[in-house]
């Protein structure tokens, strides 16, 4: 059920990016994406093991924190992206006062620059 929902939560942000033509909502889908990628990595790796490394002796049955770090490292990314992804949005709107994808393809084919 948990990757059922993960992946609904995916198919969201990808049609969100692909069909919604203002690129605030396409942020968003992105940010929908991310989270999803990070939900599914920390759900499988939370039934790799049952017993942290640190307060055992041996190597059995001990959870890997390798996934963990990772998804720490793609939720920075993904911040990151966000953050350019709306200043970049942002100089849009500057520059043709509108976020809709189609307006600012047609004063882009008449804009001399």
């Amino acid at each position: 059920m948990n990757e059922v929902l993960i992946l609904l939560l995916f198919m969201i942000g990808l049609w969100l990016l692909i069909m919604d033509p203002h690129v605030i909502r396409k942020v968003i889908g992105l940010g929908f994406m991310n989270n999803a990628v990070v939900l599914l990595f920390v759900l499988r790796g939370a039934t790799a093991g049952t017993t942290i490394a640190i307060l055992t002796t041996g190597t059995e049955n001990i959870v890997d924190p390798l996934p963990q770090a990772l998804m720490l490292t793609a939720i920075v990314i993904g911040v990151c992206i966000t953050a350019l992804a709306l200043s970049l949005s942002y100089n849009l709107y500057l520059r043709y006062g509108t976020f809709e994808i189609d307006e600012i393809r047609s004063r882009t084919e008449h804009d001399p620059e």
